[in-house]
C-alpha cells in the first residue's frame, strides 16, 4: 500500500473532478490518497481572490484572459507561430513550494500527483530544489492543448490525453510521458452502454416529456455558466427542431434568463449527469474540459462551438484536429454537424467510436506503477 498526495485547484470544477476520481481509484486498489487544494495554501484570502479574478475575466472581459493566456501560457516563435515550449517556474510557484513542502513533510506521501498546471510547476520546483528528499511526482495533464505552465523538468512522469500532447511534453521537458486518455468516472461509460432491459432513468422521461420527439442536445457552460452567446445558441437549436438542454452550472441568473426561452430546458448543477448524457443525442461544447470528455465516455458526439478564450480555444481545436470531435465556426455549420451527429447514421457511429478510442489506459494504475 502506497500513500499518494494529489494536488489540485478549485478553478472551476474540472481539475477537482479529476483529482477526486483518481483518489477514488487509488483507494479502491488499496492505497491511501489525500487531496489538497493549491489555492488553500496561499496566504489568507489570496486563493479566493485569484479564483474570483479568473472567473470575472472569463465572464466579463474574456479579451483580458486571452491576453494573459497568450503572454504567460503560450510560447511563440519569432514570427508569431507556435514555437518550442519553455518551462520556467513563475513567482506563484515560488510562493507555493515551501507551503506544499510543509504538507509533504507532515503527510509523508510516497508520491505526488498534480492535476492542475500550477501544481505541476510547484512539484517540479520542489523536486529540483530538494532532489532525492522529495517523493516522485506524476503530472496528470487535463488539457488537450498542453501550454507551458504544465511543464517543468523536475517532475518524474507526465500522463497525457493524446500522443501529440505526450510528444510535446517530452520534447519540452525531457520527462517521460505516457498516454492514458481522460480520467472520467465509470458511471459515464456504464450509462452510455446500457444493459438489455435497463429501466428508463428520470432523464429519459424528462427529455421525452420536454422534447416531444426532438433530439436532446446538451449545451455546456461549465461550472460557472461561462460562454459567449449561450442563450442565442439555445434559441438557434430550438428553432431548428432540437431540444437544447442548457447546463448553466452554478449561474442562476443564466438559468433564469434561459427559462424564458421557448423550447429550451435550462438546468442548474446536477449530480446525475451520466444519466443525462446517456439520454442525449449530442453535446455542444465551448471549453474542451471535463464535460466534453464525459460526453465522449458516454458515447455522445461532441461539437465545439464558440469556445471560451485561452485554453478553451486551443483545446477545442486540438480535439477536432485529433479527430475526436468536430469544430464549427458559424450557426449554419453547427446545425449541419448536428443534423449528421445527433441522429442515427454512419457519421454518428464513427464519431462515437473515435471518441471512445481516446480512453486508452487507467491513469490511477499508471500513477501507482
Amino acid at each position: 500500500m502506497s500513500r499518494f498526495l494529489i494536488i489540485s485547484a478549485s478553478m472551476g470544477a474540472g481539475h477537482d473532478a479529476v483529482a477526486r476520481e483518481l483518489a477514488g481509484r487509488l483507494r479502491a486498489d488499496g492505497h491511501r490518497a489525500a487531496r489538497v487544494d493549491l489555492l488553500n495554501l496561499l496566504p489568507s484570502g489570496a486563493g479566493r481572490g485569484l479564483r474570483a479574478a479568473y472567473r470575472t475575466a472569463l465572464r466579463r472581459c474574456p479579451w483580458a484572459y486571452q491576453t494573459v493566456y497568450s503572454t504567460f501560457f503560450q510560447e511563440r516563435g519569432a514570427h508569431g507561430d507556435k514555437g518550442g515550449f519553455s518551462s520556467a517556474t513563475g513567482p506563484l510557484a515560488a510562493v507555493l513550494a515551501p507551503r506544499l513542502r510543509r504538507v509533504v513533510d507532515r503527510w509523508r506521501p510516497d508520491a505526488l500527483v498534480s492535476t492542475f498546471h500550477q501544481a505541476a510547476q510547484v512539484t517540479g520546483r520542489l523536486r529540483t530544489v530538494a532532489g532525492g528528499d522529495c517523493p516522485p511526482s506524476t503530472v496528470v495533464v487535463t488539457d488537450f492543448a498542453v501550454h507551458r505552465q504544465w511543464l517543468h523538468p523536475g517532475n518524474s512522469l507526465y500522463l497525457c490525453l493524446t500522443d501529440a500532447a505526450a510528444a510535446r511534453v517530452t520534447a519540452a521537458t525531457g520527462c517521460p510521458a505516457k498516454v492514458c486518455g481522460p480520467v472520467v468516472p465509470a458511471a459515464f461509460t456504464d450509462a452510455g452502454r446500457p444493459a438489455p432491459g435497463r429501466r428508463p432513468t428520470r432523464w429519459d422521461q424528462e427529455l421525452a416529456r420536454h422534447g416531444a420527439g426532438r433530439p436532446a442536445v446538451v449545451v455546456s457552460a461549465g461550472a460557472w455558466g461561462v460562454g459567449r452567446g449561450l442563450t442565442a445558441t439555445a434559441r438557434l437549436l430550438a428553432d431548428a427542431g432540437h431540444l437544447p438542454v442548457l447546463l448553466c452550472g452554478n449561474d442562476e441568473r443564466l438559468r433564469a434568463r434561459a427559462a424564458g426561452l421557448p423550447g429550451v430546458l435550462p438546468l442548474g448543477w446536477i449530480e446525475d449527469l451520466p444519466d443525462l448524457m446517456a439520454a442525449s443525442s449530442a453535446l455542444v461544447d465551448n471549453a474542451a474540459g471535463q464535460t466534453a470528455v464525459q460526453a465522449l465516455a458516454a458515447g455522445v458526439p461532441v461539437v465545439g462551438y464558440r469556445p471560451i478564450p485561452g485554453h478553451g480555444i486551443e483545446g477545442v481545436h486540438e480535439m477536432a484536429e485529433a479527430g475526436i470531435t468536430e469544430y464549427v465556426t458559424d450557426d449554419a455549420a453547427l446545425l449541419g454537424a448536428l443534423d449528421r451527429l445527433a441522429r442515427p447514421g454512419p457519421d454518428r457511429e464513427r464519431r462515437i467510436t473515435a471518441g471512445r478510442a481516446v480512453f486508452t489506459a487507467d491513469a490511477a494504475r499508471l500513477v501507482a506503477c
